[in-house]
């Protein structure tokens, strides 16, 4: 603070100023759905819902990856654990529930679990540590598959397998296109890094509007005037406000890496249920790497304790469902902000820094953000 004054609020980019203006200028009315957890902070964090037309509504998606992750893969991660196996993945997925318990209970009960950075990280353990048996509980969208099947292509030690619940995004947003009350979407700009702008062509092909998104303020103000300017000209196609990273064909080689480790399948998706075509598993050729198989036999027994062990009660707390689907605000779960918050959450949307109720629980309560 200088010559005594308090020290003045922030002001709006210029850029970011002039995006608002024609966003508050348009008549256009758009209930509009992201499906990126890293969107979702930034809309938190930076008040944008605050600044918004009241004609503009912007919801969550499943765009968080640890809050889609199912009930009965986290059961047998826990499961492989408590029979020996030591399971390592990243620091978020180990405080999500399964039936009734996390790994990281798991852990405080005796089980081996260990949170790691990268599956890189997971193989040189199991190359330092040859008498353990390590499992890499591999979640997450085609942001992180790349790297886990160029892993896969190089040798690994044979005491190294993976436990695979990896995602494909345009599937699911599809199906919200049929069931929720959509006019837009905003896809996520790390996702179409990779798979390019091509897979959401079907949704503007059904008379969606879409726009691939990067991640600053300016750039989701971006892509809602976009969306703006699709629907006054009385078009829906898929706009790329991200050309510095995206490229509609994506990475070629990234591509390449995925499909000659993984093939399409489909997948179970907490909240939403089992989707078509949305998963990706291990090719036959790499089915000695594949945890859920290779040691079947070894958790066969623990697993049906861990589902067994069920408080349903926690079940009936948690209204995740909802939020991921675009049903539900956090503020309307009787819980937000008192049985669950981020130290004692009692869904996965409490737990991850992308989940929404994580992110309306740290920047606004109301889900209005704090900046004018």
């Amino acid at each position: 603070m200088e010559n005594g004054n308090s020290p003045s609020k922030p002001s709006i980019p210029e850029f970011e100023k002039k995006l608002l203006e024609r966003i508050r200028g348009s008549k256009i009315s758009l209930r509009i759905m992201h499906v990126c957890g890293t969107h979702e902070r930034t809309i938190a964090k930076y008040g944008l819902r605050s600044v918004l037309p009241k004609s503009i509504e912007v919801i969550s998606g499943p765009g968080c990856p640890v809050c889609v992750t199912p009930e009965e893969d986290i059961n047998i991660a826990i499961a492989l654990a408590k029979s020996g196996a030591t399971v390592v993945t990243f620091g978020d997925m180990m405080r999500v529930p399964g039936s009734a318990e996390s790994l990281l209970d798991a852990k405080s009960e005796g089980a081996n679990v260990r949170m790691v950075y990268s599956i890189d990280d997971a193989i040189a353990l199991a190359e330092k540590k040859p008498e353990l048996e390590v499992v890499f509980f591999g979640i997450g969208f085609e942001t992180t598959v790349p790297a886990n099947a160029a892993a896969l292509l190089r040798k690994t030690p044979e005491n190294f397998s993976l436990l695979a619940s990896q995602k494909q995004t345009p599937p699911a947003i599809e199906l919200l296109a049929r069931d929720a009350n959509v006019d837009a979407f905003i896809a996520p700009g790390h996702v179409a890094t990779i798979i390019g702008t091509k897979p959401f062509e079907p949704l503007a092909e059904k008379g969606f509007p879409v726009v691939v998104s990067g991640f600053e303020a300016g750039d989701i103000l971006l892509g809602i005037n976009l969306l703006q300017m699709q629907v006054e000209e009385g078009s829906s196609r898929v706009d790329n406000g991200y050309p510095r990273a995206v490229k509609p064909e994506g990475n070629p080689i990234a591509l390449k890496i995925m499909e000659t480790v993984f093939e399409t399948s489909d997948s179970e998706w907490r909240g939403i249920g089992r989707i078509e075509n949305s998963g990706l598993a291990l090719r036959k050729e790499f089915e000695e790497k594949d945890a859920a198989k290779k040691h079947e036999d070894l958790y066969a027994s623990a697993l049906e304790d861990v589902r067994k062990k069920v408080e349903r009660k926690d079940k009936k707390r948690c209204i995740c469902a909802a939020i991921l689907t675009g049903k539900a605000k956090p503020s309307q779960c009787p819980n937000f902000g008192k049985d669950c918050t981020p130290k004692s959450p009692a869904g996965p949307c409490m737990v991850s820094q992308e989940g929404m109720c994580y992110n309306w629980f740290k920047y606004s309560r109301d889900g209005g953000g704090k900046l004018a």
